[in-house]
């Protein structure tokens, strides 16, 4: 965190007391809107094609907006972001270009290059890189190539397509500085890296979100041209000025449908959203007006010849017009670029290696980067608005009818801004872990905001995710607050005790619906369903089983394990000021007892999802006539159980007697169960109690399998799948059922979930941390006496604070350059390993190669790769 002296620390204590609203105006601007589920108003759910990318630029959005490097205010009531046009392409570019889930051959893709470069928290300096082609950009040939291939091949993108390979592009720079709360500067530096002069017409748009379409006599705001200046009018924002530095021309449409384009209707109106790409691109001259609208841009056409660059200046301002708007636009640049060098420089005061504070500070960006502007009210989407058609009642049975409690409008984390513009219940809590490292206030905020009311289901559950509310991610929010709680504790010697009982208390609710929910016979024994895992095990999780049984997950029970965990430390911490947390620390010790005992007897019937054969944990699938088959798979569902571990300082339970009376009932009348989970007789390291699921033996016996090669161990850190599986698949047949689980390093080559992602060989970053996390909890009870070999076969005997290190230090390898200068994330891309305009960009992907750590998936994941910025903050504190 900041010190509070640094300015961008003392604009953070001004916007935490409400003094200065810093964080009003953000990044929150989506880079795909179109797609989403939000926008969706068919009758099957067919999101993607309901709202296609070809009807993006001429139809207006309900709930939100999206652009290139766009910045809005918290409401986003209006917006500012770039529009370009290199005199070729059939579209003005004015949002990112991508393919829809069916288009790509692994699912949803981004098919552009950019970069996260630079933020700080308050976004008082922001900075991103988009890679403009010069020539006609490649849109039909990367469908149809995609089209093309199997799922057997690697997707194509844009960089397969050749168009950078004479560096025939701009890069365009585009920044942003605060002047003040409601001061927004914006420059954009177009460099030309090709050969020869280029021509480029570049547009900073200014619009209003639509909401006065979607009602009767909503009042509609305006834009109305002074000079070379814009002055804003909206009924809730206020008076604001934009201002641009000589442009060649300014134009306004209306941010409204062209449904005369779309519907052929007769409607007589004729400046639409789609105005700007209509008057440059098509050549109509009467597509957009000289003097008001909703949507402005100045249009600014540029020759820029080789090597050399323009600039391009904006600027925000609440008021009337400024007399001299670009007077200090140099000064307060300078300004706000070395005070992010001096935020930076005090967060990573100890990261000397500059290549990893390169990382560690674009992986930040990246998170700060990738929050947006969320709104999505269920019942009114349901519902239809009263100035639109009614939707098809076929809605009322789809996607999130069950949520009608949902009215969401919050500037949240989300995944990326591209394939995941919307948040996700699971990715958000790794994503906020690494936001406290920047905005700890933020995080805490976003933690409690999602168990509010208007986003937890009355029923205590937790919302997935935009796509599918119902389905169900791993129970980890409470850990994120522990997290967040011993970040402040550590910076300031106190935690907000206030902060984690209101989170607490919302996660009882929830602990309450996963008990009453997913346990349907009461045996302590989980089917948490989909869990976030993809296509890991042998059925499709998300869906009815093929056979008449129940597939008893060791995922899903060792994730309610691990909440109770966090629960039961949550009660004790805040059981040091308020004896009522005894009782409750009390409920969660017994849960945690006999979800353990449940793990080793299924059911009472002797089952145990550990094998005693190959030491490791297993599903189960248990049939209708009780015939119990284990389901022989090493991957990471038989690694979860190892993240059931806590310490306990016997120091923090003196005070806690009735807690301490209750244990010991436990411990007493329950012997043979407590001794399978508990070690709270037998003194650690520094008078330290163990508390885990795994107990010595097991956890050797699994990081055998864990630290092997030939497995679980990459280069690169912990597989999803055992490479074992490369040369013997687990198959699983029955009548006529067949399922087949092989090890698959990189992209999905089978078809669930759309093949967009993989946990079948890759590398995940946020299972490898909670491995490393888990691994340092170990140690902390054994000491630095308990050691393993690292890696097996190697003769090399470790510590587990030593095994975590290594494996962080692999982790952080995906993006460091080696000894040959080359980052594993880039691949075979020579471009990006070689060339100064690209080799220091990096891409943050969802998850990597299992054995060469090349990034796959969604290209922008900041939200949980940016996990390698805690870890290399944890390397070097």
């Amino acid at each position: 965190m900041p010190a509070k002296t640094s300015p961008e620390g003392e604009r953070l204590e001004e916007a935490d007391a409400r003094r200065q609203a810093w964080r009003k105006w953000g990044p929150y601007v989506s880079e795909r809107q179109w797609g989403t589920v939000r926008e969706d108003y068919s009758a099957d759910g067919d999101a993607w094609n309901y709202l296609p990318h070809e009807h993006a630029r001429s139809r207006a959005y309900r709930w939100g907006e999206d652009g290139i490097g766009g910045f809005c205010d918290a409401k986003q009531n209006l917006c500012v972001a770039v529009a370009l046009w290199n005199g070729k392409d059939p579209i003005l570019k004015e949002r990112m270009f991508g393919l829809s889930n069916r288009e790509g051959n692994h699912g949803e893709d981004v098919k552009e290059l950019y970069y996260y470069l630079d933020a700080v928290p308050t976004y008082s300096y922001a900075r991103m890189l988009y890679k403009y082609p010069q020539a006609e950009f490649p849109y039909d040939l990367l469908v149809q190539e995609n089209a093309r291939r199997d799922r057997k091949q690697p997707e194509f993108e844009i960089i397969d397509t050749g168009i950078f390979d004479a560096d025939r592009y701009f890069d365009v720079d585009i920044e942003y500085a605060k002047a003040g709360a409601d001061d927004i500067l914006l420059q954009l530096t177009i460099n030309n890296r090709g050969p020869d002069e280029a021509v480029i017409h570049v547009l900073p748009q200014v619009w209003f979100r639509n909401s006065w379409s979607w009602v009767a006599d909503g009042p509609k705001p305006s834009l109305e041209r002074a000079g070379d200046d814009v002055v804003v009018k909206h009924e809730k924002l206020g008076a604001y000025a934009i201002h641009f530095d000589r442009p060649d021309e300014i134009k306004f449409c209306e941010n409204e449908t062209n449904v005369t384009k779309l519907y052929g209707s007769e409607e007589t109106g004729h400046f639409y959203k789609d105005g700007f790409h209509d008057y440059l691109v098509g050549g109509h001259k009467h597509a957009v007006g000289s003097h008001k609208g909703t949507k402005a841009a100045g249009i600014y056409r540029r020759t820029v010849a080789a090597g050399d660059s323009t600039t391009i200046r904006v600027r925000l301002s609440l008021g009337p017009p400024k007399p001299a708007p670009f007077a200090d636009f140099e000064q307060i640049f300078g300004l706000r670029k070395s005070e992010a060098d001096a935020f930076y420089a005090e967060l990573q005061a100890k990261v000397l290696d500059e290549d990893l504070r390169r990382i560690q500070r674009q992986a930040f960006a990246g998170v700060l980067w990738s929050k947006q502007y969320f709104y999505y009210d269920v019942t009114e989407w349901l519902d239809g608005d009263p100035a639109e058609p009614k939707p098809p009642k076929s809605r009322r049975k789809g996607r999130n009818s069950e949520w009608v409690h949902a009215t969401m409008e919050d500037i949240v984390s989300m995944p990326d801004k591209w394939e995941f513009p919307w948040f996700a219940g699971w990715d958000w809590a790794f994503h906020l872990t690494t936001l406290a490292y920047l905005d700890l206030e933020d995080a805490k905020h976003q933690l409690i905001l999602l168990g509010q009311s208007w986003y937890m289901h009355p029923n205590g559950q937790l919302p997935a995710y935009e796509w599918n509310f119902s389905d169900v991610n791993p129970p980890v929010q409470a850990w994120a607050a522990l997290r967040l709680y011993d970040a402040e504790r550590r910076r300031n010697g106190k935690g907000d005790r206030k902060f984690l009982e209101r989170v607490f208390t919302k996660l009882l609710l929830n602990f309450t619906w996963w008990v009453n929910r997913k346990d349907p016979r009461g045996l302590n024994v989980f089917e948490g369903g989909f869990l976030g895992m993809d296509n890991i095990g042998v059925f499709d999780r998300s869906a009815p089983l093929p056979v008449d049984g129940m597939q008893v997950q060791s995922d899903g029970t060792s994730w309610m394990a691990i909440f109770s965990l966090n629960m039961l430390r949550i009660a004790i911490e805040l059981a040091q000021e308020d004896d009522a947390y005894q009782d409750i620390a009390t409920k969660f010790f017994e849960h945690f007892l006999m979800i353990g005992g449940a793990m080793t007897n299924l059911g009472g019937e002797g089952l145990s999802l550990w094998d005693d054969t190959d030491n490791f944990f297993y599903d189960w699938l248990v049939m209708s006539d009780g015939e119990a088959t284990p389901l022989r798979v090493r991957s990471l569902v038989g690694l979860i159980p190892m993240f059931a571990v806590e310490i306990a300082d016997m120091a923090s339970l003196k005070n806690l007697p009735s807690f301490a009376r209750q244990r010991d009932w436990f411990l007493r009348y329950r012997p043979k169960l407590a001794a399978l989970v508990s070690r709270w007789n037998t003194p650690g390291a520094d008078d330290r109690r163990l508390i885990a699921i795994m107990r010595a033996f097991r956890a050797t016996k699994l990081l055998e399998r864990i630290l092997d090669k030939n497995e679980f161990l990459s280069d690169y850190g912990i597989r999803s799948l055992s490479r074992y599986h490369l040369e013997h698949p687990y198959v699983f047949e029955t009548g006529d059922f067949r399922a087949e689980v092989k090890y698959v390093p990189a992209e999905s080559d089978s078809d669930l979930f759309g093949g967009n992602s993989n946990w079948r060989g890759p590398i995940w970053m946020p299972i490898n941390y909670l491995i490393i996390e888990s691994l340092n909890k170990f140690h902390e009870f054994y000491g630095d006496d308990f050691r393993v070999e690292c890696p097996v076969g190697s003769a090399q005997m470790l510590s587990l604070k030593e095994i975590a290190d290594e494996l962080r230090s692999r982790l952080i390898n995906i993006f460091r350059r080696d000894e040959k200068g080359r980052r594993p994330v880039f691949g075979t891309y020579e471009k990006m390993q070689t060339d100064p305009h690209f080799r220091d960009h990096i891409l943050f992907h969802e998850y990597f190669d299992g054995d060469n750590g090349r990034g796959l998936g969604a290209s922008h994941q900041t939200g949980w790769s940016a996990l390698v910025a805690n870890m290399i903050a944890e390397l070097h504190e």
